[in-house]
């Protein structure tokens, strides 16, 4: 199933993608080398045209023993890697398609699909190219050097990568369609913490699935998608379920204040505001996540 290769992975990315136990993967096998968890990535990457083209076949009520067979190793292959939702799934659809439930394996398989692609799409935004990466596409350099991943035990690069994550400043995304206050935003923010700014929201989930924030400053109005529609897109990433956002805004009308507390925001600054206002609400509001628990 797949070749292995030499592919490097950014861990920091997958570490907060809560489908990904990769903790109790290195738990269970002290002796698996990152290198070696690399690779079962890999083969997972390699089985995607495969996988959903079964999964298709099963939804479309069309598939035979072969497509069952496949789904068993597949199953087995996505259990190494620490996927918790697709494995047990997998073994309903098995169950199902057996027992000539077809209905009920279709079903299961569409939304087997759906969990395998977010998975897919995780793992590809790790993959490391090789390229130099820009400010606005970059997860936060805490992966060990390359050269240990065939040497260090997966355990012990997850120590390291935690050990190096109480050392990194938090991380803010700051979402504004004008460059002069995302400006002004990072000159007050950027001594304490990291700040990203992005002018441009319909690249928001495209970031998300590489850069992991600690909170979030959205502008209100935007003309593309404003800020209320962002909140959607930040809140269907499990990682960010709870991470604070505050609205930026020039209209503090109770009516917006209460908008945006019903849609999951925590807080508001009006604008233009002091710098000393907006420190005190980041303050207030920005939470450390932590990455791995030994």
């Amino acid at each position: 199933m797949g070749t292995e290769n030499n592919q490097c992975f950014d861990l920091p990315i997958l570490l907060r993608f809560n489908n990904l136990d990769i903790v109790k993967v290195a738990k269970n096998n002290l002796s698996l080398r990152t290198g070696e968890y690399f690779n079962l990535l890999s083969k997972v990457e390699n089985n995607v045209p495969k996988t959903t083209f079964v999964l298709q076949r099963i939804i479309s009520r069309k598939s035979d023993e072969n497509d069952i067979a496949y789904l068993g190793n597949i199953k087995d292959l996505l259990e190494s890697i620490g996927c918790k939702t697709a494995p047990p799934a997998i073994d309903e659809i098995i169950k199902a398609c057996k027992d000539d439930y077809i209905d009920f394996a279709a079903d299961n398989a569409k939304k087997t699909l759906e969990d395998f692609n977010k998975l897919q799409a995780r793992i590809t935004a790790a993959k490391k190219t090789g390229k130099k990466e820009t400010s606005n596409d970059v997860a936060d350099d805490t992966t060990p050097p390359e050269e240990n991943y065939n040497t260090q035990s997966l355990k012990d690069t997850l120590v390291e990568l935690e050990k190096k994550d109480l050392d990194r400043k938090l991380c803010i995304l700051a979402i504004d369609d004008s460059p002069v206050m995302l400006r002004t935003i990072i000159s007050v923010l950027n001594d304490e913490y990291k700040v990203y700014g992005m002018h441009k929201p319909t690249m928001l989930k495209k970031f998300l699935e590489q850069i992991s924030p600690d909170l979030f400053l959205l502008d209100y109005e935007m003309p593309e998608i404003n800020g209320f529609e962002c909140i959607p897109i930040i809140r269907s990433f499990d990682e960010h379920k709870d991470t604070p956002i505050i609205f930026l805004t020039s209209m503090g009308t109770v009516e917006h204040v209460s908008a945006a507390h019903s849609l999951g925001a925590c807080d508001f600054v009006v604008k233009p505001f002091q710098g000393d206002n907006l420190r005190e609400k980041v303050t207030k509001h920005i939470v450390r996540k932590k990455l791995i628990l030994f």
